[in-house]
């Protein structure tokens, strides 16, 4: 692993993340017009945050989105599989973190994650030992019915997010966000996806928190106009029979594959606050097939293919 910078502006990203949080719930519960509850706890081992929740809104049926500031004293399995040497290691974590699941079925569920990562050395690795920091995040888009015009929008949004940060930045990003969000025991991608990374401290620290920022402060300019478009979409039964149905692959994923919800169990996370991000009303059923050349069949057809929706 390569030296890093190590003028770590911790209080600047804790205020950045302090402001997203408040930022984007304003906006959503403008949208709504019902206002979120807020729930503020602390985590016995150390730290705490801030739950923000709407469940039963007028255009959300539940969401949640949630920032934490927390610590421990040795980072869990999730957090070390990739990374052995920092297996015991005390550690501090802090990010926002949101998911949106719409009352619409026209409108899509949305993710959006930035998160920031401190492993300190442990006096048994000596005085020169130095800590290990990385930034994660990204956000992706998880319709249940398609609409071109959507996918496009919420990509090109987060291909201007990294524009200034390299040409193959987004091309990078995008294609990670479609490898992490894929249910292997179902050969098939939770959604449309988005951008995602992890692990990021090179070239420096203020490079990997400019990154940071620009894909969070883009999440209200690529979600909100897709919601204000499709919430006032007639629907009926069907089409929340569907969205039920659909939502199951969301909780498979989020209950077996995502780290971010393991990393929270095995660290003795709030758990309430990790799974705030399951829907409300799920369906499953036993080899369920949609009717061939139904909206509700294109949506494995057109969508669910890992398309390059900027050509």
């Amino acid at each position: 692993m390569k030296p890093q910078n190590l003028a770590l502006d911790i209080p600047a990203v804790r205020k950045y993340l302090t402001e997203l949080q408040k930022r984007i719930v304003g906006h959503l519960s403008a949208l709504d017009g019902k206002p979120f509850t807020t729930d503020s706890w602390q985590r016995p081992e150390g730290g705490g945050g801030t739950s923000c929740v709407i469940e039963e809104g007028n255009v959300f049926e539940r969401g949640g989105v949630n920032l934490s500031f927390v610590t421990g004293s040795a980072l869990p399995p999730s957090a070390t599989a990739a990374r052995p040497h920092l297996a015991g290691r005390p550690w501090e974590a802090m990010g926002v973190s949101l998911v949106i699941h719409p009352r619409n079925p026209y409108v899509p569920t949305t993710h959006m994650n930035v998160r920031f990562f401190v492993a300190q050395p442990t006096p048994a690795e000596g005085p020169d030992a130095k800590p290990v920091w990385w930034f994660g995040g990204g956000m992706d888009l998880t319709p249940y019915y398609g609409f071109e015009r959507d996918a496009v929008h919420f990509h090109s949004v987060c291909h201007d997010a990294l524009r200034s940060f390299g040409d193959d930045t987004y091309a990078r990003y995008k294609k990670w966000c479609d490898e992490y969000f894929y249910l292997k025991h179902r050969k098939e991608p939770r959604g449309i996806g988005g951008v995602f990374f992890d692990d990021l401290s090179e070239p420096d620290f203020m490079h990997c928190f400019r990154l940071q920022q620009s894909v969070g402060s883009r999440f209200l300019d690529a979600y909100v106009p897709i919601v204000e478009r499709r919430k006032d979409t007639p629907y009926g039964e069907r089409e929340r029979d569907w969205q039920a149905y659909r939502r199951g692959r969301y909780v498979e994923f989020n209950l077996v594959w995502d780290r971010g919800t393991l990393f929270g169990l095995q660290s003795g996370g709030r758990t309430e606050s990790i799974l705030m991000s399951l829907p409300p009303v799920v369906k499953w059923r036993y080899d369920y097939q949609p009717e061939a050349g139904s909206e509700e069949a294109k949506l494995y057809t057109d969508y669910l293919i890992g398309k390059d929706w900027l050509g």
